[in-house]
């Protein structure tokens, strides 16, 4: 469904009303790729009626906890959400819309990953209430897909994204690129032919090694090894300037897209706004009572689905959020987009201006030597502060 100008130009990118969204997390993939360090696991099979039942009660607990707000996004991630039947997405989608009111213009994401079984499911979730389908395609290289793992090939991943275009309003797919031995040439190439089937958006990511993942093993092994630094930069540097190019600029570090094209439930997050969390490891920020709360849900699928039929509920963590600690997350979140923190929303939210909350000594440095931008609207990271942005953060937060 399309976003409404007044939705994209009124309070929400003001930044003082980030809106409420809707997470739903299906833990359970075919296999586990060797990058990922997502709650996803593999399992020879799954009671699907139980795990329909259980994520409807969990939905009904949030609800009877989050009365008033109105949705703007509901976003099903992964582990590899296209796996759930889809009768489980259908009902999942109708409980939430008969517990909350929706916004204009709502945006309903499923995760998908494009091999043949899961893209004959397309349909049956387009019927469900699915607009939006986000697509792990990751490489458009064969010998790059056997090096991460995934189960499909590239002849596959083009069927599924034309398949998806069919079937929804909104497609976006992903790619990672900074992969071992891949030159500039190289990834040039493989980024024009994504851009040339790109409809509105694309995420691009950087591949990270992360804790407890297979290439982490592999990485302190010695056996893998990412490009330099310099060869990343240029990495990123043409894929900035060739998404801009085709009509796709980055609005966040790893996304791009046509204006109106944004993944809403992610602005959601980087602006700072609330979003309950379903299922097994879902987060959650809440405001009650004037204060924001975090919540967490239990990791491992089967303890999650044991407390919510005992309990009707898995929600482990349930902690308040002071001041610092939520302005410290505005700013590591709201600063990946290119758009910034809003001041006026961080004081709404804080209780003072952004600014003085920083403070001169740890603000005009960063000001000064370009990595930042100021002005009565917004903070925001410039270019050549979004490439080092960890960096940038670690000097601001000190």
């Amino acid at each position: 469904m399309p976003v409404s100008t007044a939705d994209r130009h009124g309070a929400t990118a003001a930044g003082l009303d980030a809106g409420f969204g809707v997470y739903v997390h299906w833990p359970f993939c075919l296999s586990k790729c060797p990058y990922c360090d997502f709650n996803s696991h593999v399992r020879d099979s799954v009671d699907q009626a139980r795990w329909r039942a259980a994520l409807l009660r969990d939905i009904d607990h949030q609800a009877d906890r989050l009365a008033g707000r109105r949705v703007g996004s509901i976003f099903f991630g992964g582990g590899t959400p296209s796996l759930m039947p889809p009768e489980t997405v259908a009902a999942v989608i109708d409980r939430i819309v008969a517990r909350w009111p929706l916004r204009d213009g709502v945006e309903i994401t499923l995760e998908a990953n494009p091999t043949s079984v899961e893209a004959a499911r397309f349909a049956a979730a387009a019927a469900a209430g699915v607009n939006r389908i986000s697509l792990g395609v990751q490489a458009l290289d064969p010998a790059a897909l056997r090096f991460l793992g995934r189960q499909h090939g590239v002849d596959e991943a083009l069927a599924a994204v034309g398949l998806a275009h069919r079937h929804a309003g909104r497609v976006s797919f992903d790619l990672i690129y900074t992969r071992p031995g891949q030159g500039l040439a190289d990834w040039r190439a493989e980024l024009g032919r994504a851009l040339a089937l790109a409809d509105g958006h694309l995420s691009l990511y950087q591949l990270t090694i992360e804790e407890g993942t297979a290439f982490h093993l592999a990485a302190a092994r010695g056996t893998l090894t990412l490009p330099d630094d310099e060869t990343g930069a240029a990495l990123y540097e043409a894929t900035q300037a060739m998404c801009a190019e085709a009509g796709l600029p980055a609005y966040e570090i790893s996304n791009h897209a046509a204006p109106g094209h944004e993944c809403r439930h992610n602005l959601i997050y980087w602006r700072g706004g609330e979003y309950a969390g379903i299922g097994p490891g879902a987060h959650g920020r809440i405001r009650r009572g004037g204060a924001w709360r975090a919540t967490a849900q239990r990791r491992r699928p089967e303890d999650w689905l044991a407390a919510v039929e005992r309990a009707g509920h898995a929600i482990e963590t349930d902690a308040a959020i002071d001041a610092d600690a939520r302005a410290e997350e505005r700013l590591m979140m709201g600063l990946r987009l290119v758009e910034g923190v809003a001041l006026a929303g961080f004081a709404a939210d804080i209780g003072r201006a952004l600014p003085d909350w920083i403070g001169a000594v740890r603000l005009r440095p960063l000001l000064a030597d370009g990595y930042l931008a100021l002005d009565e609207t917004r903070l925001r990271a410039t270019p050549k502060g979004r490439q080092v942005l960890n960096a940038v953060l670690a000097r601001l937060l000190a």
